[in-house]
């Protein structure tokens, strides 16, 4: 008989960086972000988008998104796997990197890694592969795992970085999510920060339509918006994703339930480095 493999743990390296380190502290910021939130999700949520940088900062907003979440989960039943798409701040790269190993652990415990998801998306499109290097250090996925182990404990994950700007990658992960879907009961979750500027009412002003555009899936007008220069998302790439597979699943629209930026919560900020966040559901009434 061969030796049982050994569990491959995966560690959440923003742990007491971009979120609390302990366990009842982090539990606690949670549950009061989602609280405190003042909206309800009735609609089958397909995906969503939150907000991935410091706690302090877009945990507010990241809380509209996961209280919708639960709301709608509550109603229309859990999924199986929570699918989350991030993008790499340091690297580019071809196509999707998924996340290999057993768990992901973060302070609030391990959130099991769903291998056959795994699979079968990397088998439906050489661009979608297991790599753990490109995450190894990255926050943009990994941000969301304590607020979906709050809400969805039971929930399997499978963890995705985008690492290019190729509308084709975009096509081939969204047929991808949609072959999983016909097996699966399953959540997408994009990960982004908005625009990023010294100038608070440009940022402002720049997040409304962004938001405006995402929600009304007008997905040829938002990747127009985008440049380099000006990264209306700095995870657009998910965003689009997160858009199609909406699309694909039967939504019609989005709905905006918070925009907020740094300076709105840190006034000092304004004139040096203001960043914009924003909750939009995609949901199945």
């Amino acid at each position: 008989m061969s030796e049982p493999r050994e569990t491959v743990v995966r560690h959440a390296v923003g742990a007491g960086r971009w979120f609390p380190g302990d366990k009842r502290e982090l539990a606690d910021m949670i549950d009061g972000f989602i609280d405190a939130a003042a909206t309800k999700g009735d609609g089958g949520i397909v995906s969503a988008i939150a907000p991935h940088a410091g706690y302090i900062y877009s945990g507010k907003v990241a809380g509209y998104t996961f209280r919708a979440i639960r709301d709608s989960v509550r109603k229309n039943g859990k999924p199986d796997t929570v699918v989350v798409a991030g993008f790499s701040h340091s690297a580019s790269f071809k196509g999707v990197a998924l996340m290999d190993g057993d768990v992901l652990r973060t302070p609030l415990g391990d959130a099991v890694i769903d291998l056959d998801a795994n699979r079968a998306l990397a088998s439906s499109s050489e661009r979608i592969f297991e790599d753990y290097s490109p995450h190894n250090g990255e926050h943009s996925a990994e941000n969301e795992v304590p607020f979906i182990q709050a809400v969805l404990p039971d929930a399997k994950i499978v963890m995705a970085l985008m690492g290019d700007h190729d509308g084709q990658t975009v096509e081939e992960f969204v047929a991808a999510l949609k072959e999983l879907a016909a097996t699966k009961k399953i959540l997408f979750i994009a990960s982004t920060d908005l625009l990023h500027d010294a100038d608070f009412d440009k940022v402002t002003d720049t997040d409304r339509k962004t938001v405006g555009l995402i929600a009304g899936l007008e997905i040829q007008e938002l990747a127009g918006s985008w440049s380099m220069q000006k990264q209306v998302c700095c995870g657009i790439m998910p965003v689009i994703t997160a858009m199609r597979f909406a699309e694909e699943m039967g939504c019609e629209q989005g709905k905006v339930l918070y925009v907020r930026n740094s300076g709105d919560d840190f006034p000092e900020s304004k004139g040096d480095w203001v960043v914009g966040y924003a909750s939009i559901v995609f949901a199945l009434e």
